[in-house]
C-alpha cells in the first residue's frame, strides 16, 4: 500500500523557490533543501526528483506567477504607453529597493545556470519571449492609437526595453545607487517619444 505525502508539495515548491531564490542553484545544497522544506530527502526526490529538477520547477512556478502579470498590466484597456512607462518605472523602482538583494529569478537564472543547462536556458529564453511579445503588443496598439510614432518599429523597441529591464534587474542586485537606476529609467523612457 502506498504511503500519502505527509506534505503539500505545493508549499514545498514555494519554499524552495525561496531558497533558490535566496542562495542561488550552486549555492544551496540537498542538505539545505531538506531543511528548508522540513521533508525528508527521500520525499523531494520521489516527488520533484533531483535538486536540478527541483529547480526548473520552482523556475516554473516563478514564471507563472510572474509573466502573465506583466502580460495583464501592458493589456489593459485605453492608451498604451502609459502602461509600457509604468512597467520600466516599476521594474527601476523594484531593482533600486531590493533590500535582499534577490534580483530576478529568471536573470539570476540566465547568468548562473542557463549558460550550462540547456532546460534552464529554454524557460529563460520563454520568460524573455513573454515579456518582448506583451511589450511588443502594447507598443503596437500605442502605434495604432497614435500615442507612438509610425517611424518606431515596435518590436525592436520591446527588444530594446527588455534587454534594458533585464539590466536594471542585474544592477539591483549590487549595492548601487537608487538615483543610477531610476534616472536610466527616465532616459530609457525617452525612446518612447
Amino acid at each position: 500500500m502506498a504511503r500519502t505525502k505527509e506534505f503539500d508539495p505545493d508549499t514545498a515548491l514555494g519554499d524552495a523557490l525561496d531558497l533558490f531564490w535566496e542562495r542561488g542553484y550552486e549555492a544551496t545544497s540537498m542538505a539545505d533543501l531538506v531543511e528548508r522544506l522540513g521533508i525528508a530527502r527521500a520525499s523531494i526526490y520521489a516527488t520533484f526528483g533531483g535538486k536540478r529538477e527541483l529547480y526548473l520547477k520552482a523556475l516554473d512556478r516563478y514564471s507563472e506567477l510572474t509573466d502573465p502579470t506583466l502580460l495583464t498590466e501592458l493589456s489593459g484597456p485605453g492608451p498604451a504607453l502609459p502602461a509600457v512607462r509604468a512597467l520600466i518605472r516599476r521594474y527601476a523602482d523594484q531593482a533600486a529597493q531590493d533590500d535582499r538583494k534577490r534580483g530576478c529569478f529568471v536573470v539570476n537564472t540566465a547568468v548562473e545556470v542557463a549558460p550550462r543547462d540547456p532546460g534552464a536556458a529554454r524557460r529563460v529564453q520563454a520568460s524573455w519571449d513573454c515579456v518582448e511579445t506583451g511589450l511588443t503588443t502594447a507598443l503596437m496598439r500605442a502605434q495604432a492609437q497614435g500615442e507612438l510614432t509610425a517611424d518606431k518599429d515596435p518590436r525592436t523597441l520591446a527588444r530594446c526595453l527588455l534587454v534594458f529591464m533585464q539590466g536594471l534587474r542585474v544592477m539591483g542586485k549590487a549595492a548601487t545607487e537608487p538615483k543610477r537606476l531610476r534616472d536610466a529609467a527616465e532616459q530609457a523612457l525617452v525612446l518612447l517619444d
